[in-house]
C-alpha cells in the first residue's frame, strides 16, 4: 500500500521574477552598507548632491505637475468616476480610511520632526539675518509646505493611479498596472518585472530607515522617562524585537481587524495629545498663529511652489537639503503609501479621493505642527533663554526636552511615546503588507509566513543597519532613486489622463437611434400600467413572462445569425440576462432584475393618485455588463424589450470596433492573478 502522498503546509505565492532579484538587491546593499558605511555613504553623498544641485529642477515641476494635475481632476468631469465599477461602494468607514492612510502615510516622521523641523528653520544660518519674528512666520511657513498639499499630492497621485486601474480596469494593484495603456501587455513582461521590483526594494529601504530612525527616538524617550538606563544597542534589539512582533500579529489578521483598529487608536490618542498641549501652551498665541500661517500658507503658495532660490545663494543649500530633500523623500515613499492607500480606497469617487488625501491630511499636519513647533518656538524665545534652539542637533531628544517645560510633562512624554509606539506598529504592518502584495502579484491567498518573513527580514536588516551606522546611507540611496521614479510618475500622469479620457467616452456614450420604444399603439394597457403600482410577484411574473420570453426569440434569432447567446436565470435575487460570450472582449450582458423603490407618503394618502397600500413597491430594471446605471422597463411590450437590447448590443460592437476602447474592453488586460 502506497504511502499517503505529503501536503504542503504552506503554498508561497512569491512571483520569482520579483522577488528573487529585489532580495538579492536589498541584502546586497544593505550588507555594503553595514560593511563599509562610510565608503558608501560618501560615494552616495558625491550621487545625491549632484541631483540636488543641478537636477533640482526636475523635482519642483514634477511636484508641481503632480499637485496641479490632481486639482484640475479634482473639479474636472472625470471626479465622478469611481474607483471601482459604476455601483461600488467604499469598503471603510471615511474615519477608519483617514486614520489608515494618515497612519501609513506621515506616521513617526511626524512625531519626530513636529518640534525639530520649526526649530531648525527658526534658528538656521540661512535666515539668520532676518528679525526673530521673520524667523519663526518662516519656520512655520516652511514646515507648512514640506508637509502640505504637496505632500500628499505625490501619495495621492501613485494611490489614484493604482486604484484606478486595480478597481476600475480590474488589473493587478501593482505600479506596473499605472502603465498600462501606455504599454498593454508589455506590463506582465520583464518590464513590468522591472518596475515591481523598484517598488519593492523603494519600499523596504524606506521603511528600513525610517524605523531605525523611529527606534533611536523610542530608545530616547525610554531614557528620559527613566525606564531604560541608558540608549544601548541591546535596549533597542529589544525595542524592535517587541514592537515588530506586534506588527506581524497586526498584519497577519489583515487591513479590517489589526492595520484598521490600530490606526483608529493611534489618532484618537494623537487627538487627545494634541489637545493636551495645546491646552496646557500658549493657548490663544498657538490659535493665532495657526490662523495667521494657514493664510500665509495660501497667500505664498505659488511663490513657494516654483522658487528655485536661485538668486539667494544664501539660502540655496538649506534649499536643497529641505525641500528638495523632502520631495525626493516623499517621491521615493510614494510606492509604498500609494500601494496601501489604493489597496484600502476601492469604492471611493475620484473626487472624493483627491479632495480627502489632500486636504484633511493637510489640515491636521498643519494643526499638529503649529501646535508642537510654534510652542517650542514661544517657549524657547519667553522661557528657554535659547536652550531648546541649542538642542536641534540631537533630534531624538529634542521633543521630550520640548515637554520637560510645559506642565505635566511625564504624562505627555508617556503619550508621545505611545503614539510613536503605535506609529512605528501601523508603519511596519502596513509595510509588510504592501511587500507581500507586491512580491506575490498581488494574490488574494498568501500564507501568512510570507508577511512574518517581510517582518522579521525587516527587523534583522534594520538593527544591522543600526548598529553598523549604515542607515544613514541607505537613506541616501532612496533619495537618489527618487529621481528616476519621480519621471516614471509623470508617465502615470499621461497614462491615466489618457484612462480617464477614453473611460468617459465609454460611459457617456449614447444609444443607437434604431427605434422610439413607446409607440401610441398601446396607450391603454400602458395607462394602466402607470396608475397601479407593482408587487415583487407581479414583477416576477412580468421577468418570467415578457423577459424571458424576449430573450428567447433573441437568442433563437441570434443562433440562425451564428451567434450563441445564453439565457440566465436568477430566481433567488429576480434576474435574468442575456449573454454573449466572447474570447477577446469583454462579453455582452444585458440583464432585468427586481428592483424594490420607496416611495412618499403622500401617494399612499391621496385618494386621487394611484393605488398603493404601502410605501414600497417593485419594477423591473435593466443592468449591463459594463456597470452602466439601468433604467425602468415595466411598460415595455416585448417587441420593445428586443429592441431594447438590440440597441445595446449595436452600441456594444460600435464601441469595440473603436480602436481607442482596446485597453478598456479587451478581456487579456483584465487579468487577475490568484
Amino acid at each position: 500500500m502506497n504511502a499517503p502522498k505529503q501536503v504542503s503546509r504552506f503554498k508561497f505565492t512569491f512571483d520569482k521574477g520579483v522577488t528573487i532579484p529585489s532580495l538579492i538587491f536589498i541584502i546586497s546593499v544593505c550588507l555594503f552598507s553595514v560593511l563599509f558605511p562610510s565608503t558608501i555613504n560618501s560615494v552616495l553623498n558625491e550621487v545625491k548632491n549632484f541631483i540636488f544641485v543641478n537636477l533640482n529642477w526636475v523635482y519642483v515641476w514634477c511636484v508641481t505637475i503632480f499637485v496641479i494635475f490632481l486639482v484640475f481632476l479634482m473639479f474636472s468631469k472625470f471626479g465622478k468616476i469611481r474607483l471601482g465599477s459604476n455601483d461600488s461602494r467604499p469598503e471603510h468607514s471615511f474615519f477608519s480610511w483617514i486614520s489608515m492612510l494618515f497612519a501609513a502615510g506621515m506616521g513617526i516622521g511626524l512625531m519626530y520632526f513636529s518640534v525639530a523641523e520649526p526649530m531648525q528653520h527658526y534658528s538656521t544660518d540661512a535666515f539668520s539675518e532676518s528679525h526673530i519674528i521673520s524667523r519663526a512666520k518662516n519656520a512655520q511657513l516652511y514646515t507648512f509646505f514640506h508637509w502640505g498639499i504637496h505632500a500628499w499630492a505625490i501619495y495621492g497621485l501613485v494611490g489614484l493611479c493604482l486604484a484606478y486601474f486595480a478597481y476600475r480596469y480590474r488589473l493587478p494593484l501593482s505600479l506596473r498596472s499605472c502603465l498600462y495603456p501606455l504599454l498593454k501587455d508589455k506590463i506582465t513582461g520583464k518590464l513590468g518585472d522591472v518596475i515591481d521590483i523598484f517598488a519593492l526594494c523603494s519600499t523596504f529601504f524606506g521603511i528600513t530607515t525610517t524605523l531605525g530612525f523611529g527606534v533611536v527616538q523610542i530608545n530616547s524617550g525610554l531614557e528620559t522617562l527613566n525606564i531604560l538606563p541608558e540608549t544601548g544597542f541591546m535596549y533597542q534589539v529589544i525595542i524592535v524585537v517587541v514592537l515588530v512582533s506586534f506588527a506581524v500579529i497586526s498584519a497577519t489578521s489583515g487591513v479590517n481587524k489589526g492595520v484598521k483598529i490600530l490606526s483608529n487608536i493611534n489618532v484618537v490618542v494623537v487627538i487627545i495629545l494634541l489637545l493636551f498641549v495645546l491646552t496646557l501652551g500658549p493657548t490663544v498665541y498657538l490659535i493665532g498663529s495657526f490662523t495667521y500661517g494657514l493664510g500665509n500658507y495660501i497667500n505664498n503658495f505659488f511663490d513657494l511652489t516654483f522658487n528655485t532660490h536661485v538668486y539667494e545663494e544664501k539660502t540655496l543649500p538649506w534649499f536643497y537639503n529641505w525641500t528638495i530633500l523632502y520631495w525626493a523623500w516623499w517621491i521615493s515613499w510614494s510606492p509604498f503609501v500609494g500601494l496601501f492607500i489604493a489597496k484600502i480606497s476601492k469604492g471611493r469617487s475620484i473626487r472624493e479621493f483627491i479632495a480627502a488625501v489632500l486636504i484633511i491630511p493637510t489640515l491636521f499636519n498643519f494643526i499638529w505642527m503649529s501646535v508642537f513647533g510654534n510652542s517650542a518656538i514661544w517657549i524657547d524665545f519667553n522661557v528657554a533663554n535659547g536652550a531648546l534652539s541649542a538642542l536641534v542637533s540631537d533630534p531624538d531628544a529634542l521633543m521630550f526636552r520640548f515637554l520637560d517645560y510645559l506642565p505635566l510633562s511625564e504624562i505627555l512624554s508617556f503619550i508621545v511615546l505611545l503614539v510613536i509606539m503605535i506609529f512605528f506598529v501601523t508603519s511596519a504592518d502596513s509595510g509588510m503588507l504592501v511587500m507581500d502584495s507586491i512580491s506575490s502579484k498581488n494574490s488574494t491567498k498568501s500564507p501568512k509566513i510570507q508577511t512574518i518573513f517581510w517582518g522579521v527580514l525587516l527587523a534583522t536588516l534594520a538593527l544591522m543597519l543600526l548598529k553598523a551606522g549604515g542607515l544613514e546611507a541607505l537613506q541616501t540611496m532612496t533619495l537618489i532613486t527618487a529621481l528616476p521614479f519621480a519621471i516614471i510618475m509623470i508617465l502615470f500622469v499621461v497614462s491615466l489622463m489618457k484612462a480617464l479620457v477614453i473611460d468617459y467616452s465609454y460611459y457617456e456614450k449614447g444609444l443607437s437611434v434604431s427605434t422610439v420604444p413607446w409607440s401610441g399603439e398601446f396607450w391603454k394597457q400602458r395607462l394602466k400600467k402607470i396608475v397601479s403600482y407593482k408587487t415583487k410577484e407581479s414583477v416576477q411574473e412580468f421577468l418570467e413572462g415578457q423577459v424571458f420570453t424576449a430573450f428567447t426569440e433573441l437568442k433563437e434569432e441570434f443562433a440562425l445569425n451564428g451567434i450563441t447567446a445564453e439565457i440566465k436565470r436568477i430566481p433567488d435575487s429576480s434576474q435574468v440576462n442575456l449573454e454573449i460570450h466572447h474570447d477577446v472582449v469583454n462579453n455582452f450582458v444585458y440583464g432585468v432584475m427586481s428592483q424594490k423603490r420607496i416611495v412618499s407618503e403622500y401617494m399612499v394618502n391621496d385618494d386621487n393618485l394611484p393605488n398603493l397600500e404601502n410605501n414600497l413597491t417593485y419594477f423591473p430594471k435593466t443592468y449591463f455588463g459594463d456597470s452602466r446605471e439601468g433604467y425602468d422597463v415595466q411598460y415595455f411590450t416585448k417587441n420593445e424589450l428586443i429592441s431594447d437590447v438590440l440597441k445595446h448590443y449595436d452600441r456594444f460592437l460600435k464601441i469595440v470596433a473603436e480602436e481607442s476602447n482596446e485597453m478598456f474592453i479587451s478581456s487579456d488586460g483584465n487579468f487577475v492573478k490568484n
